[in-house]
């Protein structure tokens, strides 16, 4: 039975991974199995300094999620390139560094220091505030999405992967962006804008206001982006938005994802990604599938 995937040329054992920021670089996740029963695992963004994140409180639980508004804290990349790399590198999985910035420069940067570094893939974090624009995100103007991919792939050494924000009008024009930038590949969705106030407390429940919707709830909006996308474009597309078991991931890998990422289901079971990669090879066991790539865009 064939449950490998290639993204960009880089060979995934299975289609499920991690979704960045949930996992961290996973050594807390290695106490509970080994990361070698993931296709990849995606650490959190980092950048090329140390970032402190939002004032607290900065996480909230929603009926059918949760918010956050972490703010991208990391510890920066000389210290992740020191630390996670190596952690990372004990085990037979792959390694997509999630990579976040403020301006382009800073970017590039990021990932020219990670050239020489053994991991695999690159995501790029567009959903960051481009300052030089007065704050909107990269991923919300195709223009500015299309120049990021073009600028962060003279300076990858490995495949780019651009991971899309949801908070945008029409998400085939980001898809296509991006390939006209030159992407790899491209991945979402990231978080939904949202927001929660607490009606004792008569205030936000976030400092930050407004934090990222993530969770069940955005589930069937990620599926209609990742089936739009993966018929605008011709690279490969990782499904992400709500999944927490295989039945989640394979209307993913339906509606025509090559591969699949464990978000917050994380955070309430940590056994949630390998639990979704044994349940996708039980479904082809039980449906007498051979090929995993007979699933993929079925619909």
């Amino acid at each position: 039975m064939k449950t490998s995937v290639v993204i960009a040329g880089v060979e995934l054992k299975n289609p499920v991974m991690t979704a960045s920021g949930t996992f961290g670089s996973g050594e807390e996740f290695s106490g509970f199995y080994s990361l070698s029963e993931l296709g990849a695992v995606v650490t959190k963004g980092v950048a090329r300094e140390p970032w402190p994140g939002n004032p607290v409180p900065r996480i909230a639980e929603t009926r059918s999620g949760m918010l956050n508004a972490i703010g991208l804290q990391n510890p920066g990349i000389d210290l992740f390139c020191r630390r996670d790399i190596p952690f990372l590198r004990q085990f037979d999985t792959k390694i997509i560094v999630n990579v976040c910035g403020r301006t382009v420069e800073d970017y590039c940067e990021v990932v020219s220091r990670l050239a020489e570094e053994p991991v695999d893939l690159l995501e790029i974090n567009v959903s960051c505030p481009n300052v030089k624009e007065g704050g909107i995100a990269f991923g919300q103007d195709p223009r500015a999405l299309q120049n990021i991919t073009k600028e962060v792939k003279k300076a990858a050494a490995q495949p780019v992967i651009m991971k899309l924000s949801p908070n945008v009008t029409d998400i085939t024009v980001m898809a296509k962006a991006a390939e006209a930038g030159g992407a790899d590949a491209i991945s979402l969705i990231n978080t939904l804008t949202g927001m929660k106030i607490d009606i004792y407390r008569r205030c936000f429940a976030l400092a930050n206001r407004t934090g990222g919707l993530s969770g069940p709830a955005i589930k069937p909006v990620a599926v209609r982006m990742v089936y739009q996308a993966a018929h605008a474009v011709k690279i490969p597309v990782i499904g992400m938005g709500g999944i927490k078991d295989a039945e989640d991931a394979l209307e993913f890998l339906m509606a025509g994802a090559s591969a699949v990422a464990v978000g917050t289901a994380n955070f309430m079971d940590p056994f949630a990604a390998p639990k979704t990669a044994a349940g996708i090879r039980q479904f082809m066991e039980n449906q007498g599938i051979e090929d995993i790539h007979d699933i993929i865009g079925c619909v």
